[in-house]
Formats: C-alpha cells, structure tokens, sequence
C-alpha cells in the first residue's frame, strides 16, 4: 500500500520525492510563469508562491506524478519538457527530507481553464522574469532555491546558460 504524501502528512525521517513544473507562456511575446500562492491555512510556506507541483506516490513514475498533481490542483493538463534544476530542503513541518526535479512546461488546456481549490491556493499571477520580486518574502527571500530556480529556467528560456 502506497502512503500518499501532501507538504503537511508526517513523515519523519523519511526522504520524500517532490516534482514541480516551471509552467510558461507566451504573453506579447514575453514569457511568464504561472506562480500559484499557497493558502493561507497551509502550515508549510502559507500565502507563499511557489512553483506548482507536489509529492510522487511511491512506485509512481515522476513525471506521470507531476502531471497528476497539476491535473488534482488546477484541473489542467501539461506538456513536460526536459528537467533543469534539482534540489533538496528539509521540511521541519513534516520532519522529513525532500528531493525536488523542477521541469520545464506548458499547459495543454486553455488557461482561461485554471481552477483554483482555495484549500490548497488562493490565487496565482503570470509572472515575467522582471517581476520575480513577487514572488519574494520573508518566508522565501532572494536566496531561496527555488527562488533561484526560476531565475535559472528563465535564464535558460532566453538562451542562456548560466551556472547557479
């Protein structure tokens, strides 16, 4: 029997496998991401935005897992592309220690699509790569790796390569 993880199940000691997507689209030319913000009643990173996403089910391949999380929390379908950055955190609300492969993607639905459950979101914004100020705060400032892994993928969506 698989344990299905959320960002609050315990699991202490544990390691535990996350996948987020790094959603981009074309608006006037300008690419933005899709940065959904973490409910208010979340007890890890509350009102927080963050890359979409969330844990893989044992046993269950990670992208297959990634599309599912998109399809549970937003009712929409995505194209993955290629994985770019990976990192690891320790979750102090679970006790456990997280891996997290952040892929490349595109909704497949029209994103007049997007549904929002306000248990685990309450809201999001299209965010272009001079707008990443957004999505710092104090519980995420400009060192956060994730923060920096979107200052990666956009770099990358420019055509750059650059080191991290």
């Amino acid at each position: 029997m698989s344990v299905k993880h959320d960002s609050e199940t315990p699991a202490k000691g544990q390691q535990v496998i996350t996948a987020c997507a790094f959603i981009h689209h074309k608006f006037d030319e300008k690419e933005k991401l899709f940065a959904p913000k973490r409910a208010a009643t979340k007890k890890f990173m509350p009102d927080v935005y963050e890359l979409p996403g969330g844990h893989i089910d044992f046993g269950e391949d990670l992208e297959e897992g990634l599309k599912r999380e998109i399809m549970e929390e937003f009712g929409m379908s995505i194209k993955l592309g290629d994985p770019f950055f990976t990192f690891t955190y320790i979750n102090e609300i679970k006790g456990s220690h997280s891996i997290e492969v952040v892929y490349f993607a595109e909704f497949e639905d029209k994103i007049d699509n997007i549904q929002i459950d306000p248990e685990d979101h309450s809201g999001y914004e299209w965010i272009a790569d001079d707008e990443i100020e957004k999505l710092i705060s104090d519980k995420k400032p400009e060192d956060n790796i994730e923060i920096v892994a979107i200052k990666k993928g956009f770099a990358l969506l420019r055509g750059e390569s650059l080191q991290f």
